[in-house]
């Protein structure tokens, strides 16, 4: 899309600014999402964003929260008064929304009216911006709000982090799990959940010592993570030497491969466990529940039905596989 005037269409209709062909993922720019029936309010953040960020806007609110939802937003910038959903119930519904709660909101609104300011600061929003619009002080303050948002997201990361295997811990995996569930549900998609145990990892660690066995820990875990290619695929520590995969729109057969790619990667590593049954090296036994769409269950189901796949593996005679669907 060029940088010239947009000519917009009815209510109802969505412009999306294209990625920065220079930025190696296409996508390094901070995502605006802009939520306005007023095509004049659209046109001026459009021309005071669009050389800096990615520009998505939507011209009804029911419109915006379907963006929000498949693209995912840095900030949203929201009108308060829109004739299908106002900006209010959109705020709500985006706060109300684990994949969504985080994304900083800023109402733009020609209303003066302080109790509307109030109702809306009470919801989550994170500042409000006066009609007409003026670019330098609005771009300041998307600033000063998209730079918040990257330091809390980076104490996220860090208190989401395992400190011996540097993946995620079990509290982001919960969280993540119940995000992508979300999404899942809307689009109607599929959700699947591995949980990876390395064999024999007590015998381990009696063979060769706890130091030994947190290497081989960040090892497995390293092999793990490098192996799921896909940026919304996630890998955490479950717990001890269990690890869990969260692998958004991938069918049964699909989880099946993976677990076999991961099976296989931690093979590669060649890690000497000549106190295993299973073998002479470090081997993991993977266990997969793939939840359909509709999304019935629960995140306790699902990870209880991968527990229930990862016993079976074990019972099988480990370094393998196990897969089922809710």
């Amino acid at each position: 899309m060029s940088m010239e005037p947009l000519d917009l269409a009815p209510p109802g209709t969505c412009f999306i600014s294209p990625p920065d062909p220079a930025a190696p993922d296409g996508g390094a720019k901070p995502r605006l999402l802009v939520i306005d029936d007023d095509a004049v309010t659209i046109q001026a953040l459009y021309r005071a964003f669009a050389e800096d960020h990615q520009v998505l806007m939507a011209t009804s609110g029911a419109l915006g929260l379907e963006l929000c939802a498949t693209r995912a937003p840095d900030l949203v910038l929201l009108d308060v008064m829109m004739p299908d959903i106002d900006g209010f119930e959109v705020c709500r519904r985006l706060k109300d929304d684990a994949a969504t709660r985080d994304t900083p909101v800023i109402f733009v609104t020609g209303s003066n009216d302080t109790a509307a300011e109030a109702r809306g600061l009470e919801m989550g929003a994170s500042d409000f911006i006066a009609k007409p619009i003026n670019p330098p002080v609005v771009r300041a303050r998307v600033r000063s709000q998209l730079i918040v948002k990257a330091h809390v997201d980076l104490l996220r990361h860090f208190a989401y982090v395992d400190g011996l295997t540097g993946v995620y811990n079990r509290r982001h995996l919960d969280q993540q799990l119940e995000v992508e569930r979300s999404r899942a549900k809307r689009a109607g998609g599929v959700l699947t959940v591995l949980l990876v145990d390395v064999d024999h990892f007590k015998r381990y660690n009696d063979r060769y010592g706890h130091q030994a066995g947190d290497d081989t820990l960040r090892r497995v875990a390293t092999a793990l993570r490098t192996t799921l290619k896909r940026p919304s695929d996630l890998v955490a520590r479950y717990g001890g030497e269990e690890f869990a995969c969260v692998l958004p729109g991938t069918d049964r057969a699909g989880a099946e491969a993976v677990g076999e790619q991961l099976r296989a990667a931690v093979a590669a590593l060649g890690i000497e466990h000549d106190a295993s049954p299973s073998g002479t090296h470090v081997t993991i036994s993977v266990g997969s529940c793939t939840e359909l769409q509709g999304l019935a269950g629960s995140a306790s189901a699902l990870l209880q039905q991968a527990d229930a796949q990862l016993y079976r593996a074990k019972a099988e005679g480990r370094n393998r596989v196990c897969a089922t669907e809710l």
